[in-house]
């Protein structure tokens, strides 16, 4: 599904954000990448959803190889890859649906596909009943779902969830982590970026390490010990 293959990420001047990563990531797993701040696990997320390029070394996301995509092919992958950012990123004058209906808009899809999908995509996350507010009425926990429905409207084979929790308090980042459990149960590849201790530790599931741009730690079932 994905494989880094002695994948570096230098940055002008000698600014090391990957050196010499090799990961192998299966279909339907979902794996942690830990590691504190400015270690490298944002350049791999960054990487991965084609946002940075590699200095050298190859990225295959499902038998594609994505080192030196063409920019004009980044919408299709970014199409089979959802993204869920900290910051939210919602479009503060449109609706709940409508900022979900969006991803599909910019994309041509009739209107017949928007009013189907987008529905269900919402019902997922659980906020079937607010679907006509607006960002600013709803709490971080609620905005974060509906970034997580905006990232599930193409149906992609990945989320990556790039510190998904950094703005929420204890109840709302459980919440969070529990739907993101249950679109890996669907059969969806996650991909978590974070630096919660506790969060790495009650998943129980695998925990790749990430120091000094280096991998130092791959665990089935692992946990955050850094």
């Amino acid at each position: 599904m994905i494989r880094f293959k002695n994948v570096s990420k230098t940055y002008p001047p000698d600014v090391i954000g990957l050196q010499n990563v090799n990961v192998h990531i299966r279909p339907g797993e979902f794996v942690s990448i830990v590691g504190q701040s400015g270690t490298g696990k944002t350049t791999f997320a960054k990487m991965l959803i084609a946002e940075e390029r590699p200095s050298k070394g190859q990225i295959v996301v499902g038998g594609w190889d994505i080192s030196a995509i063409k920019p004009s092919e980044v919408p299709l992958l970014r199409r089979q890859i959802g993204v869920v950012f900290q910051d939210f990123k919602l479009l503060p004058r449109k609706t709940v649906y409508e900022n979900v209906a969006f991803a599909l808009e910019v994309c041509g899809a009739s209107a017949k596909k928007i009013t189907s999908v987008v529905p269900q995509a919402l019902k997922i996350v659980g906020l079937t009943g607010k679907a006509d507010r607006y960002p600013r009425q709803m709490s971080g926990g609620e905005q974060q779902r509906v970034v997580i429905a905006r990232s599930l409207i193409h149906r992609p084979k990945i989320i990556v969830a790039d510190e998904p929790t950094g703005n929420l308090d204890s109840l709302n980042t459980r919440e969070i982590i529990d739907l993101l459990k249950k679109i890996n149960e669907f059969g969806t590849t996650v991909v978590l970026v974070t630096h919660n201790r506790d969060v790495v530790n009650e998943l129980r599931r695998r925990v790749i390490t990430i120091d000094r741009g280096m991998i130092v730690s791959d665990q089935e079932e692992g946990r955050y010990l850094l």
